[in-house]
Formats: C-alpha cells, structure tokens, sequence
C-alpha cells in the first residue's frame, strides 16, 4: 500500500509541480506595476483562443470592444499566442506606435514564421523588414507602376473571358485569388506560364492558410503542410532566379523591368548583392503580400456592390463613361484610373468595413510609459483597425456603408488604417490601388449579379473570407 502511495506522489509531483511552475510564470510576467488592466488568460494559451474565435465568428472587433468597455478604451492587457502583450486602441495609439517605429517599437512576427522564410533566420524579422523598406518604394512608386496598367488590364480581360463568361454562377473568392496571383506572378517575376503558375497557386493557398496557424510542425497539420508548400515554392523561385541570371548575363542591358530584375542588380551600401535564397525569400512574402489582402479588397466589393443596387449604379456609371473614352481594343491608362473617384472611394469603405489587415504586431524595444501605463520591453503590442474602422467616434453610424466618408479630405488621420501607417505602412498600396480599379472596371461593364447566399457568414482568418466562397449568379450586360 506504501508503494501505491509512493507511485502516486511521484506521478502528482512529475504531473502538477511543472504545471504550478508554468502558472507561476505566466504570472510573473504580469507583476510589475502601473500594467495597463486586462486579463491574462490561461498559461500558454492566454486569450489566444477568445481572440481567434471572435474573429471565426466573423467579429473580431468584438474581442477589442468588449476589453475597451471593461478596462480602458485606449491600452489594455491579454497574454496571446505565449506572449505578453497589449492592446493600443484608437487613432492616438495608431500614432504612437506607427511614429515610434524603430524608435521604441519595432516589428513583430510570431517565431514559426522563420520556419517558413528560413533566410530570416540569419538576421531578423526587423533587419528583413528594413532591406525591404529600402528596395521596394522605387519599383512601387506611382510612377513606376504607370507603365504596367496596360497589363494589368490585359491579364483582368483574360481573367473574366476565360473564368467568368458564359458562366450562370462563379465562387468569387477563389476567382479574386486567382485574379490577383496572375497579376502578381507576371509583375513581380515575369511568369506567364500557365501550368507553372497553376502549380504555384496551388501552393500558395497551402501556404496562405498555414502560415498564421498553430505551429505545430507535425504531418498532417496546416502548419507542417504551409512549410512544404512554401518549399515546393522556393525551388520553384530559385529556378527562375537562376534562369533571370543567365538572361541578365547575356542580354547586359541592366533594365529593371520587374521586382525580381530590380533585386538582382541592386546592390546595398557596401555593394553587396542579395543571396538566391534571400532573393526567393523576399519574392515569396510579396507574393503573399501582393496576394491575399487585394484578394479580400475585391471579394467585398463584389459582397457590397451586390447588395447595394444604388452603389452599384454609380460605379457602373462612372466605369461606363471611361469606357466610351476608349477605342476598340485600347486598354486602360493612368489618367483612366484617376477619374475612378468614386469607385475607389467605395473600395475604401469596403476596406473599412472589412479590412483586409486587421492590425499587426509590434514588439517594445525598451520599457516606456504611455498614457500612464507602464509597458515592458520585450511585450508585444498589437494595433487593431477595428478599433478605429468601427468605433462610432471616428466613423458616425459605423456599420452603415457611405463611401462619401472618404470625399474631400476623408477621414481624420490615422483612424483608417487598411495599410498600417508610418515607416512601415505598405509598400503596395498604390500596387493594390490600382489592380482593384482594374478589376472593378472589367467586372462593373460585363456584369450585374446577385449574391446566391443572401446571408452568407464570414470568417475572419486571419483575413476576412466568407464561409462559402461568395457565390453570385451572373447576369451578362450587353456590350
């Protein structure tokens, strides 16, 4: 009986003291004083699963709302993803952190993320985030992108003739993805190799619905299935890089004429060139990037403009005009697209409504004071769009769709958010500005349509999705 007692006191203590001393240390993170309010959560998991599950539900505003109301409308506490972190609500705390970059805060992405860019791993998230803060404005200025519209309107005719037409009803998710990788491929790389690029998305959405999953690395998971694809990607990337060489070696005329081309033959202060798999990398988050947030932009359009009729008419009118511009055949031009004033303000309120980044991380580079709260190096602090987008301090009437919030000098700054703000504010917005004119204009004058699922749940994932795909039934309009 001695040794029955025995057994069971030896299991307890092997079981419960490594528990009691990951309880206590989740709490230890916590003790300092002046913290901002909030709670904690579990050890480990903290609030990971309250955040996540709001956003599943389709409101993830509701995580921040509801800790705004119990704890403070600006900073409040969680333990999230195993980190510390805090809460910045608001177009002050927008400011703050967006004007703080490298200076008190720096960018934050979760560990398992090096899993899937490995070069990271030789540096850091924030020293990656820099090279690329650095490269990218020259070849996604305004000025730059002027010459690709022409091709961006080449590929979205392609895309509605070959995927849309004579169809009664079309998934629009899956579509507006496809739409926007072909766009990517051939501007960033200069792939038009349809079984290739075929191959590649499949891939991609692999990877884009493991990336920002559980990190468990094991067969079977979304995540270990993410670092496969993102694999089978990079080789694919590290063929073309290499084949981009060659022909850059023989032809020696140095023209810059895709991203891709642009990282090859600039070189850093010292005069060092970016390693091939440093190149593959960096093609693989643009890709991502240059993906999946103008992939959601252009699905709630299409959401929108089928349950507003009288939103819909005004684009159409709008496009129609620009249309009648053209001669046969003549495709779309820079002065085109800035007369889509008013299409590109409803793009807007869609990307208030649903935005495509729900907020992203930052990390304290040292201990600072904000507001009278004391935050700790080393604590994550997340930035949320929400917290602006539908607060009805910033937006009266937040949930009702009016594209004139954003006429004359639109919204106040730093409350509408869609591309962060600050040093690291987007590279491609101008990029994502004008593929979803593009794609507005060639949807708007072939078709009207209507939503096949009236009420339709969405899934926020971390971008917004709806649960089904979206499909619309198409009504073709006479040319």
């Amino acid at each position: 009986m001695e040794s029955l007692y025995l057994s069971l006191l030896l299991f307890a203590s092997f079981f419960f003291v490594p528990l009691f001393l990951i309880f206590l240390k989740h709490r230890s993170n916590f003790t300092a004083t002046n913290l901002p309010p909030g709670t904690i959560g579990y050890p480990i998991i903290g609030e990971s699963l309250e955040f996540l599950s709001a956003g599943w539900k389709g409101h993830p505003e509701k995580f921040i709302f509801q800790r705004m109301k119990n704890y403070s409308t600006q900073v409040f506490k969680t333990s999230i993803f195993g980190e510390s972190a805090a809460f910045f609500c608001g177009a002050g705390c927008n400011k703050f952190l967006f004007s703080n970059e490298d200076k008190l805060v720096t960018v934050w992405w979760p560990r398992s993320v090096n899993k899937v860019f490995p070069s990271t791993m030789n540096t850091s998230t924030q020293v990656e985030a820099r090279k690329m803060r650095k490269m990218l404005p020259n070849f996604l200025k305004a000025e730059a992108l002027m010459r690709y519209i022409g091709v961006m309107d080449t590929i979205a005719q392609r895309h509605f003739a070959s995927d849309w037409d004579n169809k009664k009803e079309v998934l629009v998710f899956p579509l507006a993805k496809r739409y926007t990788f072909w766009l990517a491929a051939r501007l960033f790389v200069n792939v038009e190799d349809s079984k290739l690029i075929q191959k590649l998305e499949e891939r991609f959405e692999i990877l884009s619905s493991g990336i920002i999953s559980m990190p468990i690395d094991l067969p079977g998971t979304a995540f270990n299935r993410a670092i496969k694809a993102s694999k089978f990607i990079r080789k694919e990337l590290l063929k073309i890089i290499k084949q981009r060489k060659i022909e850059l070696e023989e032809t020696s005329t140095g023209k810059k004429e895709d991203i891709l081309c642009h990282m090859l033959l600039t070189s850093d202060e010292n005069g060092k060139y970016m390693e091939e798999l440093d190149i593959a990398d960096k093609i693989l988050g643009l890709l991502i990037g240059g993906q999946e947030t103008a992939t959601a932009a252009c699905t709630f359009i299409v959401k929108y403009l089928a349950e507003l009729p009288h939103v819909y008419r005004r684009v159409y009118n709008e496009q129609i005009e620009i249309a009648k511009t053209k001669a046969a055949g003549e495709l779309l031009n820079w002065n085109d697209l800035q007369k889509m004033k008013y299409s590109w303000n409803v793009a807007c309120e869609v990307m208030r409504l649903a935005p495509p980044v729900q907020g992203a991380f930052r990390e304290a580079l040292d201990h600072f004071v904000f507001n009278g709260f004391y935050i700790p190096k080393g604590w994550k602090l997340y930035w949320s769009a929400n917290s602006t987008h539908k607060n009805p301090d910033y937006f009266p009437d937040p949930e009702k769709f009016d594209p004139s919030r954003f006429e004359g000098n639109g919204p106040a700054p730093h409350t509408f958010v869609p591309f962060g703000g600050g040093p690291r504010m987007c590279p491609g917005k101008e990029y994502a500005r004008l593929e979803i004119l593009v794609f507005m204009h060639n949807l708007v004058k072939r078709y009207k349509w209507e939503k096949v699922l009236p009420d339709e749940n969405i899934i926020v994932d971390p971008l917004p999705i709806p649960a089904k795909g979206l499909p619309i039934r198409l009504y073709p309009l006479n040319p």
